[in-house]
């Protein structure tokens, strides 16, 4: 005999069936069934629909369990319930949690973990490698002059995306000889910066020739960036066509394309001034996958052998870091044993032993950060395409990676106490909105898809409940449309290995976010 669970199961699945009897599903099936009249069908569905919900009702009434406990039978129910409700984020519990709330003067802000980050350095500085290596820390990824200064502090150097980086990074106390710039705009002091200790990656012929103009005849040391002619994204399968997140192949603008360097125009360019490459640089994607990393750093070792001069390669970044339970993180032992393999071969073959260099943004950054929110709101529709919403009081302005990529952050709903004893077992289906007025504020998008939304099983919350996005440590604070809506720089929190919470940036005043403006004479309108 079915259980009124079955029963109440067989009605919500099957209630406009035309040609099926409950035999089917129990496996009691006939040989044959019995068409029902199409006149009395709309009668039966309406029939099967309140059957349905009664049935639904008496079975949890039934049940020895709560609505929102797992039964013991079901250990598949009680992971994803877990999953939903975890005690503590990646690092956060709600005691933390709120004593970061507490020294930040408030939400939304920014938590990083020195545990966390020291964890990821010393992963990166563990590379493998034959003769030398070099980390340098991509701080786009998160530029806070405290996380720059830790990662100094195990001498890990920088990687700069602008001449405002570079300056930023000198101002924090870095050594300019340990900061190397790689930018899309080479900035018009390059010269200066050059002869500060600065190193400097040629990502264009224009910018060689440039750089060349100004050092001619001096043998001045000099970097050449090359597009390898493929890429790798972590929101993209190809490995040539356009992705915000692949900056390889034909669709990128970045680097030097590798055909300029194999048919002597490049080469050219370096003889013409006197130039003395030093380090080949190429760089393939954020959350590229390991095997083309692998067969890019292969690849590249073959520009080496156009200058003898070359010391080092970099090899870039892009490693991948599992935000999710579930998405796979890049062993970085696993794909750097056989590009040291090729390291020692080309050092047989060639007669150089070259130093390799890696710059890590994400790896070192993406977890060891969260972003921790209050819930200001919460609001519901009804009918066909419902929900019910979450509504922050942070949005794009702090984290802009679900909005522009599609992208996924474990997300953690701690109580408004900041008490773990608090913390509830309810679960609800919601959609995690941003405070912007602007409906591509999103923070629950479809994994991939920034233009469509979905709802995440999270602790049931109420309005003035924290709530933690974990993966936040990279291209968020560093990454955001900041002051859109006029909302004030979010403040940023260093928590340290005991558990304290210190201060690393301050709250914007909103002073601060139009003092720029220049008042004009009202004449003019």
């Amino acid at each position: 005999m079915p259980s009124l669970q079955t029963w109440a199961t067989c009605c919500c699945i099957f209630p406009f069936s035309t040609n099926l009897s409950c035999d089917h599903i129990f496996g009691t099936e006939k040989s044959s069934t019995y068409p029902i009249p199409p006149i009395i069908i709309p009668t039966i569905q309406y029939i099967m629909r309140v059957l349905s919900s009664a049935l639904l009702v008496l079975s949890v009434l039934s049940s020895s369990t709560s609505a929102f406990t797992p039964t013991s039978s079901s250990s598949s129910s009680r992971s994803a319930l877990n999953m939903a409700n975890p005690e503590k984020s990646a690092f956060l519990t709600s005691e933390t949690a709120a004593a970061c709330i507490d020294i930040a003067g408030g939400s939304p802000l920014y938590a990083y973990s020195l545990e966390k980050l020291e964890q990821a350095a010393d992963a990166c500085l563990a590379f493998p490698n034959a003769y030398g290596l070099t980390v340098r820390y991509a701080m786009k990824a998160c530029p806070n002059s405290s996380i720059l200064k830790f990662f100094n502090s195990k001498n890990i150097h920088i990687d700069a995306s602008s001449g405002y980086e570079v300056k930023r990074a000198m101002s924090a106390g870095i050594p300019a000889e340990n900061i190397s710039l790689s930018t899309q705009e080479l900035p018009a002091d390059f010269v200066d910066l050059v002869k500060m200790g600065i190193k400097v990656n040629a990502c264009s012929v224009s910018q060689l020739e440039r750089f060349g103009q100004a050092f001619e005849g001096t043998g001045q040391k000099v970097g050449i960036r090359v597009n390898p002619g493929v890429g790798s994204g972590g929101f993209s399968k190809s490995t040539t066509a356009f992705s915000k997140t692949n900056v390889g192949g034909p669709s990128s603008s970045f680097g030097i394309w590798h055909a300029l360097v194999d048919d002597g125009t490049v080469p050219a360019v370096v003889e013409k001034y006197g130039l003395t490459v030093e380090r080949i640089h190429t760089h393939i994607g954020s959350g590229s996958e390991p095997s083309i990393w692998q067969q890019v750093a292969v690849k590249s070792l073959s520009f080496c052998k156009v200058w003898d001069t070359v010391e080092a390669l970099n090899l870039g970044g892009g490693y991948k870091v599992g935000r999710n339970e579930g998405e796979p993180t890049t062993d970085l032992q696993e794909i750097g044993k056989p590009v040291t393999e090729a390291f020692k071969e080309f050092a047989a073959e060639n007669g150089r032993e070259l130093k390799l260099e890696i710059e890590p943004g994400t790896y070192l950054v993406a977890m060891g950060g969260a972003l921790v929110s209050t819930v200001q709101d919460k609001v519901f529709t009804t009918g066909e395409g419902s929900h019910t919403f979450l509504k922050l009081d942070s949005g794009m302005t702090d984290v802009l990676r679900p909005s522009l990529y599609g992208a996924i952050h474990p997300i953690t709903v701690f109580p408004a106490s900041g008490k773990t004893e608090d913390v509830g077992s309810e679960t609800e289906d919601v959609v995690v909105v941003g405070h912007c007025c602007e409906s591509g504020d999103l923070m629950t998008p479809k994994p991939g898809e920034p233009e469509d939304l979905s709802e995440r099983t999270l602790r049931k919350a109420e309005i003035g409940d924290i709530l933690v996005m974990d993966g936040s440590g990279a291209y968020c604070a560093g990454m955001s449309t900041k002051n859109y809506n006029s909302f004030p720089e979010a403040p940023e929190v260093l928590v340290d290995r005991e558990g304290k919470a210190h201060l690393i940036r301050q709250r914007q005043p909103l002073e601060q976010v139009y003092q720029n403006e220049v008042t004009i004479s009202d004449s003019v309108f």
